[in-house]
């Protein structure tokens, strides 16, 4: 009695359990395995694995991605919504701000300038040297166009003295100090300037006050400047700033009388006048700025 090739008629499956790898029982001497099926079948499981590994790398990269979000959404700690209540995702009034906090100060005011006529008002604080040639310096002044010739100059503590008719007893009274002279001629005409000096503001400002058209300081001559005003009419001024009053008295030095249509006359003593006024408030501008600085 002869048999098949003996085994099993079961196809076999290398993938399924209790499968039987078939032999070719009767083809070759020895029975030697089926070398090409066995390589299918190696092929075959190779490509499964590869399969396998792709899928599972796949649900991999998946589960690392929702354990990446659910640790983001997790970072929030206490600020995680409620049921039924708005997000704690803070809203854009509490963001910071991108140019951060701009620092304030308190306001600050500068000092007052120091005002040049306090400096001028008392001899408590008017201590700047004075004589005639810082009052009036240089040998000649120019106001505009017009260039004045500097004459002789008087200083005298007897104030009474330097002055004519009804001005001795004003400067007595408000007890004038100190009285400084000087006289500028320009083509036949002259003006002698007198500085009266005070303690106080009140006092010249008081003096100002009560000198009238007669209140007249006497004329300076010399140094080549004639006598005038001695008896003729001559046109005088009176004014004050600080703790100084200041007085002009213009004539021509022929003798002959000022009326109101002499011009030139009038011009020389609003000249003076002005340039006495500007060397007054530039002594106190500069002991301003002196204490200012120190």
């Amino acid at each position: 009695m002869s048999f098949g090739q003996g085994g099993s008629s079961q196809q076999w499956d290398p993938w399924k359990p209790n499968s039987q790898q078939p032999w070719n029982g009767g083809g070759s001497a020895g029975g030697s395995p089926d070398w090409a099926a066995l390589a299918d079948a190696s092929e075959a499981r190779a490509k499964r694995r590869r399969l396998l590994f792709i899928g599972g790398g796949a649900l991999a990269a998946v589960a690392i991605g929702t354990a990446v979000a659910v640790a983001v959404v997790s970072a929030g700690g206490s600020n995680q919504a409620s049921p039924g209540t708005e997000s704690a995702l803070p809203g854009v009034s509490d963001l910071p701000s991108a140019t951060g906090t701009v620092p304030s100060f308190e306001p600050t005011s500068a000092p007052p300038p120091l005002d040049p006529k306090d400096f001028v008002a008392s001899a408590q604080k008017d201590k700047a040297p004075l004589s005639p040639d810082i009052l009036f310096p240089g040998t000649q002044l120019t106001m505009g166009d017009t260039v004045y010739k500097k004459g002789p100059t008087a200083d005298t503590k007897d104030c009474a003295s330097a002055a004519k008719s009804t001005l001795p007893k004003v400067l007595t009274d408000n007890r004038c100090t100190r009285l400084i002279r000087v006289t500028y001629s320009r083509d036949g005409v002259a003006v002698t300037v007198g500085v009266a000096v005070f303690a106080t503001e009140a006092q010249a400002t008081k003096a100002k006050q009560q000198a009238d058209a007669k209140s007249i300081v006497k004329s300076l001559s010399g140094g080549g400047v004639k006598d005038f005003c001695v008896g003729a009419v001559c046109r005088s001024t009176t004014n004050a700033y600080g703790r100084y009053a200041y007085f002009t008295l213009a004539g021509f030095t022929s003798g002959k009388d000022v009326t109101e249509k002499d011009k030139t006359v009038f011009k020389t003593g609003d000249d003076l006048q002005e340039f006495t006024y500007r060397q007054i408030r530039r002594r106190g501008e500069a002991q301003a700025s002196a204490a200012a600085a120190g």
